[in-house]
């Protein structure tokens, strides 16, 4: 038991006097003991099993079995080309393409297609109350009223991302939100959008900061594709991943704006808190329950060391990341798959172990899918992209407890306030 414990304390780099809590408190609660024990006994039994199919021994050093998942990666991104019969990800046909693919899979998966969002007669009375400049200019327009007569609503909106910069987003254009009410929002399906090649060249800047070409409008109801090529390998899982991510993602969002809708005074506010992504700035003081946050983001991504990441806390980003995982293992009932499905990667997210590195050091190697293609696509090694995997354990241990249905509850009941006692 105590080994255990360490050994999870150690991957999610925390106080295990915090994982000794939970185990005491949440079996007391739930009647259910040996928890921690049982998450790294099937830890241990999924990264021996993957690791030799893989073709390695559990003796393998940390760089053979992380140059193992970029070769598996790799193989599965060419058996994905080949079923989807090699598509070009730098046309907006052949994005549209896997666009519609990731759309079938979510159907499939049960996921839901519609959801509430922002009207689109209420979209362009933005764009005229607050104009895009850059993109007049950009596309020769000399009024809002003639472009939008022209050019497709969502691809301006899309625009405004990677055109108008954040600078301008935040202090111009998302002041207008603050006027919203629930009757701005209506029910629509969810769309995948390619966007036209005319807005390649502008959004080069975008996407190799961002590392990807996807991206979303939650309050839109819209997943985006730029084709453009980062030209590395991997590209096409990469892509198929995220669309099926957001798509998950984006009917989230919308149960919250529905949630938040039931109050019209406090519904501007709440909206643009889910919008930027808030998460509690202080720290709070634990009594005899057990506190937990609701973080909405990767705060890895900005500050490996802060506070934040080392207490617990459940994360809805880790979820639609689970979810889209056992999407692309069940990709095969869509579309037939040469030399078996790609369910090498089903239920990984919260999986890792320790591996020796080249001086006989511990170093943590992650499974999960969206950390392996990470690591490919920035050209990191090794440990180096690992928040995705530990943020997806944190969920496995209150879900392990609670299951999934009340670990999402959770996150939609409290994600506003960003935490809660149990």
């Amino acid at each position: 038991m105590d080994g255990n414990i360490k050994k999870i304390a150690k991957i999610l780099r925390c106080d295990r006097d915090y994982i000794y809590k939970i185990d005491r408190h949440f079996s007391e609660i739930t009647g259910k003991s040996g928890v921690f024990d049982s998450i790294v006994e099937e830890n241990d039994s999924i990264v021996e099993e993957k690791v030799r199919r893989l073709g390695l021994s559990m003796g393998a050093s940390a760089k053979e079995v992380y140059d193992a998942l970029i070769s598996k990666v790799e193989a599965d991104d060419y058996k994905l080309s080949r079923a989807l019969g090699m598509p070009s990800w730098t046309s907006q046909k052949g994005c549209e393409y896997v666009g519609s693919i990731a759309k079938k899979v979510i159907k499939n998966s049960g996921a839901p297609a519609r959801g509430f969002f922002l009207k689109k007669e209420k979209a362009k009375e933005f764009l005229e109350k607050e104009p895009p400049r850059k993109i007049l200019a950009y596309l020769g327009y000399g009024s809002v009223e003639k472009m939008i007569e022209k050019e497709d609503l969502f691809e301006i909106f899309c625009a405004l991302r990677f055109v108008e910069g954040n600078e301008w987003l935040n202090k111009n254009f998302f002041r207008l939100y603050e006027h919203l009410t629930p009757d701005d929002f209506e029910e629509r399906d969810i769309e995948v959008r390619a966007l036209s090649p005319k807005w390649n060249n502008v959004a080069q800047v975008f996407v190799m900061k961002k590392w990807h070409n996807i991206s979303h409008l939650k309050e839109l109801g819209v997943v985006f594709i730029i084709p453009i090529s980062l030209g590395i390998s991997g590209e096409l899982l990469r892509m198929m991943s995220l669309v099926l991510h957001y798509l998950h993602e984006v009917p989230f969002y919308s149960d919250m704006f529905r949630m938040i809708s039931e109050e019209r005074k406090t519904f501007s506010g709440n909206l643009i808190s889910l919008l930027r992504g808030d998460v509690v700035e202080k720290k709070i003081s634990e009594g005899e329950k057990t506190l937990w946050l609701v973080v909405q983001r990767y705060l890895a991504k900005d500050d490996e060391n802060e506070w934040r990441l080392f207490v617990p806390r459940i994360n809805p980003e880790a979820l639609h990341w689970a979810r889209a995982s056992a999407d692309l293992a069940r990709i095969g009932e869509v579309i037939p798959l040469e030399g078996g499905d790609l369910s090498f990667w089903e239920d990984l997210d919260w999986v890792g172990e320790y591996f020796k590195d080249d001086i006989g050091n511990d170093a943590l190697v992650s499974l999960n899918v969206v950390d392996t293609v990470m690591s490919l696509v920035q050209k990191k090694e090794l440990i180096k992209y690992l928040y995705h995997h530990q943020e997806a354990l944190w969920n496995k241990i209150f879900q392990e407890y609670f299951g999934e249905k009340l670990l999402e509850k959770a996150m939609k009941k409290h994600l506003l306030r960003g935490w809660f006692e149990i």
